[in-house]
């Protein structure tokens, strides 16, 4: 073979493999502590291709998704339950989510009420979490609903009384 056709033919190799592997590398997560639970894999399947008119990216961790270029928005299933916060608390879709914005405008969104939980980190700069929380709602849904938001007024708390 020429030493054209050969450069010709390694050129098209790569080219091909470059074709195949996707213009975007997966994004490198860590999977949750309860990543392998079988409910996440039921989330999981139900992630949807875009979220805030954002394209999905494949991830190397399992229970996990991203989307945007780079990632915008990250969802980790199987992350720890939490227990009763003091954090506000937001319904989107029938789907609870606690807001922690400690880091604004990186924004980190855990489900409550559902069992395993999921966790959603976005840049509040680059997408509303309101869509966001909407668009990945459908996949989240189906997790058991264990428990639901309450406002500090509607908890059964006894009030002291003096004497």
């Amino acid at each position: 073979m020429s030493p054209i056709r050969v450069l010709l033919a390694t050129a098209l190799a790569a080219a091909a493999t470059l074709a195949l592997a996707g213009c975007a590398p997966a994004v490198a997560l860590e999977p949750a502590a309860d990543a392998n639970n079988p409910q996440c894999a039921e989330v999981t399947v139900r992630l949807p291709d875009v979220v805030a008119e954002l394209p999905e990216r494949g991830t190397d961790a399992q229970a996990t998704g991203a989307w945007g270029d780079p990632a915008t928005v990250l969802l980790h299933c199987g992350v720890a339950i939490p227990g009763p916060t003091t954090q506000q608390c937001q319904s989107v879709n029938g789907v609870d989510w606690i807001i922690d914005d400690a880091d604004a405008p990186n924004y980190r969104f855990t489900t409550f009420g559902r069992t395993p939980a999921v966790e959603i980190v976005l840049d509040g700069d680059a997408v509303a979490s309101s869509t966001v929380l909407a668009d990945l709602a459908p996949a989240v849904s189906v997790l058991p609903v264990t428990g639901k938001c309450t406002a500090l007024g509607d908890a059964d708390v006894p009030i002291p009384t003096d004497g």
